[in-house]
């Protein structure tokens, strides 16, 4: 009798372990955190000003074998400004074995925040990713190192002055898959 119970868990957890290990072929849903550091130039009319700047983001994503997909918040800062940025993010893997590279974009929004003391209006914003994934051994965290270039134009209009914004930096993202 107890031989039968044992057949039975024993096939459970075959069923139970295979189908685990098939899901994580087809899709990983992950969450992690982004930090950059680098510089914003501010483009208004013939003024052109730039400076260093730093990047802190929160990731929540999806990773398909050649695709990725993630939604990204932003916070960008610098002595003149600090702006939210809420992006959709697409990205293409490149086949590898031990470094996975690969090519991004996003489209998004700045949302809220001031530059030279003066709100932002919500505007469309656009990036750019270029960058490699590292997997780390035996733990579900995969480690990313990116640079990254953001536009935002027009992000706000007084006295006929509309100032665009170029962002760029190296960043890395820590991501904890589900």
């Amino acid at each position: 009798m107890k031989l039968k119970y044992a057949g039975f868990a024993t096939v459970a957890a075959i069923l139970f372990s295979s189908q685990s290990a098939n899901a994580n072929l087809l899709f990983d849903i992950y969450g992690g955190v982004a930090v950059g550091a680098g510089g914003m130039a501010i483009f208004a009319d013939n003024d052109n000003h730039s400076d260093s700047a730093q990047s802190y983001g929160a990731i929540v994503g999806i990773d398909i074998p050649a695709l990725r997909f993630e939604l990204e918040y932003d916070y960008l800062t610098n002595p003149d400004s600090d702006i939210h940025l809420g992006m959709l993010n697409a990205y293409f893997k490149m086949p590898s074995t031990v470094i996975h590279p690969y090519a991004g974009v996003g489209i998004g929004s700045a949302f809220s925040g001031n530059l030279y003391n003066t709100d932002i209006d919500t505007v469309a914003a656009y990036q750019g990713m270029l960058g490699v994934t590292f997997d780390v051994p035996a733990l579900p965290i995969k480690i990313d190192a990116e640079g990254r270039a953001l536009y935002a134009p027009n992000v706000y209009e007084i006295e006929n002055i509309k100032p665009d914004i170029l962002q760029y930096d190296l960043r890395v993202k820590l991501r904890y898959v589900f």
